[in-house]
C-alpha cells in the first residue's frame, strides 16, 4: 500500500497533468517557485497547505477532498520546511528599550519590515536579536542571521552578490544563479513559500540592503546600521538613543550583581559610558570582578583615563592577566568572523586548556561575546579598540596571524583527507559529513585567511588552501571567491617554483570557468596549466579530457577528439580505468556528431565495459543517444540506466543531462510530447545549479524538440535565450548556432 505522502504526490502529478502547463508556467500562475514545486511533484518536500491550495485553485478544482491527505503526509514525511535558526542566543541581562522593541515589533508584523539605527555599541544588534527571539514563534519555518560587515574592522562590507549566495545556501540552495538579479529573484521566491524571519546586521547603507528583502509572502527583514536607512522604500527606520538614565542604572546594577545607592558615583559612571548597554556592561562587569570596589572608585579610575570608550574598555583589561590582556590586543588582528579556542590558542600560542580559559575571562569582562557554545566573536567597537592597542604594543602580531593561517591550513588538509576525491584512492579514516560540515562553518574565515595570506606574502598557504577546498568547491559550484582564490593560488605555486601544484590550480580554474560558461577564458587557463611542463601523467591526462570538452563546446570536433585519444593514452598508462571510461565515451559523442555512428556505438560500449557505478553514466548517455535512431528501445534502457545511476547517487548535475538527452532520444523515435516532458525535468533541475554550460546545451536541444512537436513560440523564445546568454559569455559559436536554428524555425512556418 503507497504510502500518504506518496497519494499526495499522485494527487498533485494530476493536477499538473490538468493544468496543462510546463513546471515553470504552472509555477507562474500559483506563485510558487518551479524549484518548490519540482521538489513537491517528487515527493522531495511536503507542501504547505497553501501551495496545495493554489494548485488545485488553477485547475478549479476544491482543494477540501485533500485536507485529510495533507494532513496524513505532514505527519509521517518531514515538515514542509525544515526549520533554520542562524540567530546569536540573546542576551540574559536585556535591559529597557520597551517602546523601541513593541514598534519594531509591530512594523515585522504589518509590513514585514524594520531598520534600527543608531551609534556603535548604543544596542542594535541586541534589540534585533532579542525581537528576533521574541516573535520566533510565528516565524515556524526558522530565523536566519547575517553579519553584512558594514563596519567591521579590517573586513570589506559583503557585497550584495555574495551576502545572496550565503543567504540561499542557509535554504539548502547550494549552487545559486551567477547573475545578482537572478540570485535576488531566486532569494525572494525562496522566501514566498516560507514565514522566516531574517536579520540583516551591520548594514554599510541601502543599497547594499536592497537586493537581499523580501518580496511577497508572509517572511519578514529586520535590518540594523549606525546609518540611518531612510532610502531603503518599505522598510521603516526606528532609531536608537543611548539608555535613559533609569535603564542605564538598572543595567549596570544588573551587570555588576549588586544594588546602586552612592548615587553621585553612579551618575559620574553613566556619563563615563555615555548610556552604551555595551560600556555598561564592561563597567559593571569591573565591579562585580573587584568586590573590594565602591562605584566612587570605579568613578574614580574611569574619569582617570580619558576618552570615554577608551577608559570603559582599558577598565575591563584591568582585570585580567598579562596573558589574557595579550589575547585580547592580537584577537583584533584576527581575520574573519567568528572563531573557537583552539583559532585562540594558536594566535597567542597558549595550550588548549589555557586559551579557552582566558576567553571565558574575556567573555565575563564582556571583551568577548559567545553567541553559540564554543564559538566566540568580539563587537565592532571592541575589535577596533584591540586592533589599535595591538598596532601599538604588539610588535610580533604579524607572527601571531601567521600562526592562525598554518592552523587553519593544517585542518583543512585533516578534513578534506577524509573526503572521497578522484584525486586519491583511498581516504583517510574520519566522517566526510562532518568534514564538509567543518568547510561549510569554517568557509568565510578560510577565506579571509586566505586574504591575510596574500597580504603577507605567505604563498604556501595561498597555494595550499584552495587545494584543500577542491571537493567543497565541486559541491558548491558557483561560489563566489572560487576563480579568485585560484587564480591566486596559481601564481604563489609559480612564485614557489611548485609546478606540479601550479598545473592542477590552473586546471580547477579552467574546470570552474568552464562550468561558468567562459569557454575560451577555460581554454586559456588549461592551456598555460599544459606549458607549465608538468611530469605528471595524471595531471596530463585530466587536463586533455577537459581540453577536449572545451574544444567540443566551441564546436571544434576534430581537436575534441584529438584530446580525448590523448586522455585515454595517458589514463591507460597509469592505470585509471575511470579516466579511460571518460575519454572513450567523449570520444563517442564526438565521433557520432563527426557522422561515424557505428564508430560510436563500439566506443561508447567500450566505455561502459570500463567503468562501475556513476562512472558509466557518461558512456550509457553516449550509447543511448548513438542508437535511438536504430534500436529506440535499446536507447532509451541505456539513458534510463544512467538517469538511475544519478538519483541513486544524487548527481543533480548528471541528471539534468541524462533527462535532457532522454528527450532528444524520445524526439528521434517520434515521442515529441514525452521528450518535452525530459527537456522541462533537466530545466528544473539546472534552476539551482551554477551550470551554465550545461544550460546553453539544454536550450539547443529543447528548441530542436519544441520544433518538431510544434510549438514554434516556445522553440523562439529558447533560441533567442540561447542567443543572450551566447552573447553575454562572448560565445559566436553558440550564437551562430542559434540564429541559424531560428532560421529553420522560421521557415518551418
Amino acid at each position: 500500500m503507497s504510502s500518504p505522502q506518496e497519494r499526495l504526490v499522485a494527487q498533485l502529478a494530476r493536477i499538473k497533468e490538468l493544468s496543462g502547463l510546463s513546471l515553470r508556467a504552472l509555477a507562474r500562475q500559483t506563485g510558487l517557485s518551479s524549484s518548490s514545486l519540482s521538489r513537491y511533484l517528487t515527493g522531495q518536500l511536503v507542501p504547505p497547505w497553501e501551495a496545495v491550495v493554489a494548485l488545485c485553485r488553477a485547475v478549479g478544482r476544491d482543494p477540501r477532498p485533500l485536507r485529510a491527505l495533507w494532513a496524513e503526509a505532514t505527519e509521517a514525511g518531514a515538515a514542509p520546511v525544515r526549520r533554520r535558526n542562524d540567530l546569536p542566543g540573546d542576551l540574559f541581562d536585556f535591559t529597557g528599550r520597551e517602546a523601541e522593541s513593541a514598534l519594531v515589533e509591530e512594523l515585522l508584523r504589518t509590513t514585514g519590515a524594520a531598520a534600527v539605527d543608531g551609534m556603535a555599541g548604543v544596542g542594535k544588534t541586541s534589540l534585533a536579536v532579542h525581537v528576533a527571539h521574541r516573535l520566533a514563534p510565528s516565524y515556524p519555518d526558522g530565523g536566519l542571521y547575517l553579519d553584512l560587515q558594514g563596519f567591521t574592522p579590517g573586513q570589506e562590507p559583503l557585497e550584495p552578490h555574495a551576502a545572496l549566495g550565503r543567504l540561499l545556501d542557509a535554504l539548502d540552495v547550494t549552487h545559486p544563479p551567477a547573475g545578482t538579479a537572478e540570485r535576488a529573484a531566486l532569494w525572494r521566491s525562496e522566501l514566498s513559500r516560507r514565514r522566516v524571519l531574517v536579520v540583516l546586521d551591520n548594514a554599510v547603507d541601502a543599497e547594499q540592503v536592497r537586493p537581499l528583502l523580501p518580496g511577497a509572502g508572509k517572511s519578514a527583514v529586520l535590518v540594523t546600521s549606525r546609518h540611518r536607512l531612510v532610502s531603503l522604500d518599505g522598510v521603516p527606520p526606528v532609531s536608537l538613543e543611548p539608555l535613559a538614565d533609569g535603564d542605564a542604572v538598572h543595567l549596570l546594577a544588573r551587570a555588576a550583581g549588586l544594588a546602586l545607592t552612592e548615587e553621585d558615583a553612579v551618575g559620574q559612571v553613566l556619563r563615563q559610558c555615555g548610556g552604551l548597554p555595551l560600556a555598561l556592561r564592561m563597567a559593571g562587569a569591573r565591579l562585580r570582578h573587584r568586590p573590594g570596589w565602591t562605584v566612587a572608585v570605579l568613578a574614580e579610575r574611569l574619569h582617570a583615563t580619558p576618552g570615554r570608550f577608551d577608559s570603559v574598555f582599558g577598565m575591563s583589561l584591568h582585570q585580567l592577566d598579562a596573558a589574557e590582556r595579550r589575547m585580547f590586543r592580537l584577537l583584533g588582528v584576527l581575520p574573519g568572523a567568528d572563531f573557537d579556542a583552539a583559532v585562540a590558542g594558536a594566535l597567542t600560542d597558549m595550550p588548549p586548556d589555557r586559551a579557552g580559559a582566558a576567553l571565558e575571562e574575556l567573555v565575563d569582562a564582556h571583551l568577548v561575546q559567545e553567541p553559540s557554545p564554543g564559538r566566540y566573536r568580539m563587537h565592532d567597537l571592541i575589535r577596533q579598540y584591540a586592533a589599535d592597542l595591538a598596532a601599538d604594543e604588539e610588535p610580533r602580531a604579524e607572527d601571531a596571524l601567521r600562526r592562525v593561517l598554518r592552523h587553519y591550513l593544517a585542518q583543512a588538509v585533516a578534513h578534506e583527507r577524509t573526503l572521497p576525491s578522484p584525486q586519491r584512492t583511498e581516504p583517510a579514516p574520519g566522517d566526510p559529513a562532518k568534514a564538509m560540515a567543518w568547510f561549510d562553518l569554517e568557509y568565510v574565515n578560510l577565506v579571509a585567511c586566505f586574504d591575510a595570506a596574500v597580504r603577507l606574502g605567505e604563498d604556501e598557504v595561498v597555494a595550499e588552501l584552495p587545494q584543500t577546498m577542491r571537493v567543497w568547491f565541486f559541491r558548491h559550484r558557483g561560489t563566489d571567491d572560487q576563480a579568485r582564490l585560484l587564480e591566486a593560488a596559481a601564481a604563489a605555486a609559480a612564485r614557489l617554483g611548485r609546478d606540479q601544484e601550479r598545473a592542477s590550480l590552473l586546471a580547477d580554474l579552467g574546470y570552474a570557468r568552464a562550468a561558468a560558461g567562459r569557454l575560451t577564458e577555460a581554454l586559456s587557463a588549461y592551456e598555460l596549466a599544459e606549458r607549465s611542463g608538468v611530469p605528471d601523467d595524471d595531471i596530463a591526462a585530466a587536463l586533455a579530457l577537459r581540453i577536449g570538452l572545451v574544444r567540443r563546446d566551441l564546436g571544434d570536433l576534430e581537436a575534441a577528439q584529438a584530446h580525448f585519444r590523448r586522455a585515454r593514452e595517458l589514463f591507460e598508462k597509469i592505470g585509471r580505468r575511470t579516466g579511460q571510461s571518460q575519454a572513450l565515451a567523449f570520444d563517442g559523442w564526438v565521433t557520432l556528431h563527426l557522422g561515424r555512428r557505428g564508430e560510436a556505438v563500439e566506443l561508447a560500449r567500450a566505455s561502459v565495459a570500463l567503468a562501475d557505478g556513476p562512472a558509466q553514466v557518461t558512456g550509457l548517455v553516449t550509447l543511448g543517444l548513438a542508437l535511438a535512431p536504430d534500436d529506440p528501445a535499446e536507447s532509451l534502457r541505456m539513458l534510463h540506466d544512467a538517469l538511475r545511476l544519478s538519483e541513486q547517487h544524487n548527481l543533480q548535475h548528471n541528471q539534468a543531462w541524462c533527462h535532457n538527452y532522454l528527450g532528444v532520444a524520445l524526439r528521434i523515435t517520434g515521442s515529441p510530447a514525452e521528450a518535452l516532458e525530459h527537456h522541462r525535468r533537466a530545466f528544473e533541475l539546472l534552476e539551482p545549479l551554477a551550470e551554465v554550460q550545461l544550460e546553453m546545451d539544454v536550450l539547443h536541444t529543447y528548441a530542436e524538440t519544441c520544433r518538431v512537436a510544434g510549438r514554434r513560440d516556445e522553440a523562439l523564445a529558447l533560441l533567442d535565450r540561447a542567443i543572450g546568454l551566447a552573447r553575454e559569455l562572448g560565445r559566436p559559436y553558440d550564437e551562430e548556432l542559434a540564429r541559424a536554428a531560428r532560421e529553420v524555425v522560421h521557415a518551418d512556418h
